[in-house]
């Protein structure tokens, strides 16, 4: 199974990491209170990031590192990765 990595931009403008092998249903279950905990009192408003072509290991250790970046460093990757998933609502 190929697991990707994502990060969502919420409707505060937080920035939330997470893997997930069907990006759709998973943008559904945040957006219906079945997902994470950080989504509570906001709302996630787009896929910005996504990584594909993961084991679920690899997926596992790639969340954890962008996780330890700083908003900065999050911000740069999404510029590095290029624009074509910036603003995107899937």
């Amino acid at each position: 199974m190929r697991w990707q990595v994502y990060i969502i931009r919420a409707s505060d403008g937080a920035l939330y990491t997470g893997i997930t092998t069907d990006i759709q249903r998973r943008l559904e279950e945040h957006r219906t209170g079945k997902g994470a905990k950080f989504f509570r009192g906001r709302s996630p408003e787009a896929v910005v990031y996504l990584e594909s072509g993961h084991n679920r290991g690899s997926a596992l250790r790639r969340e954890a590192s962008i996780k330890k970046l700083d908003r900065q460093a999050k911000l740069d990757l999404l510029e590095e990765a290029g624009n074509e998933m910036r603003g995107a609502i899937l």
